[in-house]
């Protein structure tokens, strides 16, 4: 019985703190996803779509990040796991190819394909610690129980029409973003103990890295099939060079200081679960929501550079940005409890030359928030370099 509860676990050594290659592999089918998600925004970024998006954004990093945590338990290398990653693999790439019409006549399909991800690996995680940690399967246990409610109206909302469908949708992902903040509550047994789960802080962090360049790889994707759509338009290059700029000042804003931070206190936190559902599982939406929206503004960008912004695309070229530096600031605040004045500053900057969206050409207010970034980034290095000593 002892070798098997240690057979399902991810083993303690520095090795197993590393994404494993069947995590890397699974992260393809969301290279897919994200791709799909942009491409779908850039035909009719309207409010209405804009808004559908967020739930479309909330769902996929749900699913990711849930994956990540039980990859985190479990030792991804043995072959029951690795051929399970392979089940959701399949699984993804049918979300996928159901969310650009999610809201028409594949809301089941997608509904179906979310819930069989969601629920077979809770399931999977119960197997694994059936005969282990008592406090992780029954926190598994109550996981298991508030994702079959959420199920149901994921199921539901795909069987009604589309004025319905998202309200059924939204219920749907509010009671799971809801579930980990109550600790899983059910009715006579209560919650779920605060630290029931051995988390490896280390590997949450690579692994939300990892995730970050994927995001930030689907624009370079996205931006260079663009480009080469509209050569014959002399703003093009102007263009895509602002475009790789955000995209390595984005990279930098997150790699040269903030992950290695966050990594740190993952790792050294008396609290490894709480502090991982804060820095990561929450702290990382805004970010991922940002490069996806700062995508969108880029392909604006590149196909009407000379027009005046419209509201809609300023939003994605401001508001992609100001979401990134908001998710990035609260990173930061949290792992080394020092207030980002220059992200602040940066979200205020953002705001305001929201204002001059009528006056402006998108390649202005392109240009503008990639001034912004780097302003951050410098304004970020200065004060490291000052401050930095007092912050270790």
């Amino acid at each position: 019985m002892a070798d098997d509860r240690r057979y399902w676990l991810r083993k303690d050594d520095a090795e197993a703190s590393s994404a494993s290659f069947p995590e890397l592999f699974f992260d393809l089918v969301f290279v897919f996803a994200l791709i799909q998600l942009s491409e779908t925004l850039v035909e009719d970024f309207t409010f209405g779509i804009a808004s559908e998006a967020v739930l479309f954004i909330l769902a996929l990093w749900w699913v990711w990040i849930h994956t990540t945590w039980v990859t985190n338990l479990l030792d991804s290398e043995i072959v029951p796991v690795r051929i399970f990653l392979f089940v959701l693999m399949f699984l993804g790439i049918v979300l996928a190819i159901a969310l650009p019409k999610a809201f028409t006549d594949m809301g089941l399909v997608f509904a179906l394909a979310y819930c069989a991800m969601q629920l077979s690996r809770s399931l999977l995680a119960l197997y694994a610690f059936r005969n282990g940690d008592r406090a992780a399967f029954t926190t598994f246990l109550r996981i298991t129980a508030w994702l079959v409610v959420s199920g149901a109206l994921w199921v539901a909302g795909g069987l009604s029409e589309p004025h319905l469908r998202v309200l059924f949708w939204v219920a749907a992902l509010a009671v799971e973003y809801v579930g980990p903040v109550v600790r899983y509550w059910l009715p006579s047994i209560g919650a779920s103990p605060p630290e029931a789960l051995n988390v490896d802080g280390e590997h949450l962090a690579e692994r939300c890295a990892l995730f970050v360049i994927i995001a930030l790889g689907e624009t370079i994707l996205t931006t260079g099939k663009n480009a080469s759509a509209h050569l014959e338009n002399a703003a093009t290059m102007p263009v895509l060079v602002l475009a790789f700029l955000t995209t390595v000042l984005m990279w930098w804003l997150y790699f040269h200081h903030g992950q290695e931070k966050a990594a740190e206190k993952a790792e050294r936190t008396s609290r490894p679960q709480e502090t991982a559902q804060h820095l990561f599982t929450y702290g990382h939406l805004p970010i991922i929501a940002g490069i996806i929206l700062t995508a969108v503004g880029e392909d604006f960008s590149l196909t009407h550079p000379l027009e005046s912004g419209s509201a809609s695309s300023a939003l994605a070229l401001l508001g992609g940005p100001a979401l990134y530096l908001a998710g990035l600031g609260w990173m930061r605040a949290a792992s080394s409890r020092i207030v980002p004045y220059a992200h602040i500053a940066g979200i205020a900057l953002l705001g305001a030359t929201y204002l001059l969206v009528s006056n402006t050409t998108n390649f202005l207010i392109h240009l503008t928030a990639v001034a912004i970034l780097l302003g951050v980034a410098v304004g970020e290095a200065a004060a490291v370099k000052r401050y930095g000593s007092r912050a270790a």
